[in-house]
């Protein structure tokens, strides 16, 4: 059996503490991460509060450790929603081809005319703030990138020889591609949708810091960033210890993504 690259293990390290607080925050942070404590107001780093506490006196490793929950909800929701969409379009376009190949050339090319960022920061404005029309959102956008994966790899796998053998035992379109096809394609798109968790959070945290995201008073990496940037020059602790948390969670991912396409032999 082949031994995990070392980046995997470092990743899944990374990942296993952040799924360790987002389950179960309370045997991990000293105090309420809502509670309001006028004694503590920015008060810098110290023993008593590691991260320093914000303009209410909120303890901010609590706080960090509280967002944990809501940005690995969104590396999830804003990866699976996508990647299950996109993946099941490049399955069907790259089966088919023809006329299903042009269309989705067409919206391929609409849909990577605009900035990505842009476009979802768009339809948010539209829908409004909050998590649910964020995912709506990068959904909307995001499945491109997976399609054109999937659909790359369907047409390699399409021609193989095994699938010419389930078109002679008389094997159904539905159960040549779902139950042959698919695991054979899928681990290019599972490597991606790893790797892409962490361009997720990058972008949670951003729609957080814009307002568009969480919503205040839930405890999200970007919203306490927000909180900090009237006091950067003052309190710098309030917006960069919630800033290095976002770089380490996005290095967990990538580590993660980086030795799952080394363990399973995906070329990138």
């Amino acid at each position: 059996m082949k031994r995990p690259p070392a980046p995997l293990l470092g990743g899944l390290t990374i990942l296993g503490a952040m799924v360790a607080f987002a389950v179960a925050p309370g045997l991990f942070v000293p105090y309420d991460p809502l509670a309001f404590d006028f004694t503590a107001l920015l008060a810098p780093p110290s023993w008593a509060h590691p991260f320093g506490a914000d303009q209410f006196g909120r303890d901010l490793l609590s706080r960090s450790i509280a967002a944990t929950a809501i940005d690995l909800q969104i590396a999830l929701f804003a990866t699976i929603f996508p990647g299950t969409l996109g993946t099941l379009i490049g399955l069907l376009v790259g089966w088919y081809g023809g006329i299903a190949d042009a269309i989705f050339g067409r919206l391929v090319d609409l849909v990577v005319t605009f900035p990505f960022l842009v476009l979802v920061i768009a339809i948010v404005a539209i829908l409004g703030p909050g998590l649910a029309n964020m995912y709506i959102a990068v959904t909307i956008v995001g499945w491109v990138s997976y399609a054109r994966l999937m659909r790359s790899e369907v047409m390699v796998q399409k021609n193989g020889e095994y699938v010419a053998a389930c078109k002679v035992l008389g094997y159904s379109t539905p159960r040549i591609l779902f139950r042959h096809i698919l695991p054979n394609a899928i681990r290019p798109v599972l490597v991606y949708a790893v790797t892409a968790m962490a361009l997720a959070i990058l972008l949670g945290s951003s729609l957080g810091y814009l307002g568009l995201g969480a919503q205040p008073p839930e405890a999200e990496w970007g919203v306490l960033i927000a909180d900090g940037k009237n006091f950067f020059t003052t309190a710098p602790w309030i917006a960069l210890f919630p800033g290095t948390v976002i770089v380490i969670a996005g290095l967990g991912f990538s580590l993660t993504g980086d030795g799952l396409a080394d363990l399973l032999e995906v070329k990138r």
